[in-house]
């Protein structure tokens, strides 16, 4: 269906159509091409402290991360529960199992307690993680201190996934690049896209050369085609690049806007009784990348479920958060570490259009919908 109001939806009001061009003369269309290397040296600049390797999307880069940790055949990996498959499915690829665990309530991240927990459970039936993802969830840092002080305290190491997260800052660092590994996503909804595509992230110089290696079907340097090991199709093409080039240089105002779209619905929504925000705790910044509300159906009458279907009506795109995991069908038999809090969350949870387009008057209009809603059973 197409929605008069997206959910997430892409901009190119910058240099995408120059620089694509640029890329299509040059003739380098496929996985060599200086907007490869442009982008990558673009990234690493604005993160700082890491260097970046450009993929084909986010679950790549994540696959590549677990390689590069180690995890193959018969071990176990810890990971957030509430998020999407592609945080948890890469971890199946290697033959490896996951062991979800339960979100806090304030960021809806992995909750650092219940991770000690998960690692304690699993060392004492002989069965040590190899690794832990945890997720910064719809651009909201999680809390990154004690899960890294939980994961060290055991030696375990850290993937980050940053996918919804770019440009999020925690304690004036960019999530990413607080794990052994980071990873991002730009897919075509996220907050800077080239289309399909995602980044590895490390301050180990040896894991980035190793990533790029892998990433190209572990070619040697040689004349002719050797292979010592088996890699992978991964690497970020050139025109995907050159568009990520152009979206790079607009992420700051991209962040601005989105957090402006979120900032407008609290003001809109506020004097509705049973509506609550994620919303920032301590010292971070997220991009919200998507604004999400929790609804209280006891206190306003409505289901998340119907106040969706009334906007799907009017061509407004809306989207529940994150099935749990655990949850789903494919994943019944991997064990889990929690309560219920992951699943109160998908229960009355949902995602409101968040684009850099939406304008206010758009928001205007959606809450006013939710506002006429609720006044029929108040």
């Amino acid at each position: 269906m197409s929605y008069s109001v997206p959910l997430s939806f892409p901009v190119f009001e910058g240099n995408e159509n120059l620089y694509l061009q640029q890329a299509l003369s040059s003739g380098y269309l496929a996985t060599s091409g200086e907007f490869i290397r442009k982008f990558e040296s673009k990234l690493s600049k604005k993160i700082r402290t890491h260097q970046a390797v450009a993929l084909n999307s986010g679950t790549s880069a994540l696959h590549l991360a677990l390689v590069l940790l180690g995890v193959g055949q018969g071990d176990e990996v810890i990971c957030q529960s509430f998020t999407f498959c592609a945080s948890a499915n890469p971890i199946v690829y290697l033959g490896a199992t996951p062991i979800f665990v339960d979100s806090e309530k304030e960021t809806w991240n992995i909750d650092p307690e219940l991770l000690e927990d998960a690692i304690l459970g699993r060392i004492a039936v002989g069965k040590k993680p190899k690794a832990v993802v945890l997720v910064h969830l719809f651009g909201m840092p999680a809390k990154l201190n004690e899960i890294l002080e939980v994961a060290n305290k055991y030696g375990i190491p850290v993937l980050e996934d940053a996918a919804e997260a770019v440009g999020s800052t925690y304690e004036g660092k960019y999530c990413g690049t607080f794990g052994t590994i980071g990873i991002y996503s730009f897919n075509g909804n996220k907050i800077v896209t080239t289309g399909g595509g995602g980044a590895l992230l490390s301050r180990d110089a040896g894991l980035v050369e190793r990533a790029k290696y892998l990433s190209t079907q572990a070619r040697e340097d040689l004349p002719f085609y050797q292979h010592l090991e088996i890699g992978y199709n991964y690497r970020m093409n050139n025109m995907a690049a050159a568009i990520g080039v152009a979206q790079l240089e607009k992420l700051d105002a991209w962040i601005a806007k989105r957090r402006l779209v979120n900032e407008r619905y609290r003001e809109l929504l506020s004097d509705i009784p049973g509506i609550d925000f994620q919303t920032e705790t301590g010292n971070v910044k997220s991009n919200y990348w998507l604004t999400t509300i929790l609804v209280d159906e006891a206190l306003a009458g409505v289901s998340n479920d119907r106040l969706r279907v009334l906007l799907f009506k009017n061509g407004i795109e809306t989207r529940f958060l994150w099935k749990p995991l655990h949850l789903q069908p494919v994943y019944k038999s991997a064990p889990f570490y929690g309560g219920n809090v992951s699943e109160n969350l998908f229960l009355r949870g949902l995602c409101l259009p968040s684009s850099v387009s939406l304008t206010f008057e758009d928001q205007k209009v959606i809450c006013g919908l939710i506002e006429k809603e609720l006044s029929k059973v108040s």
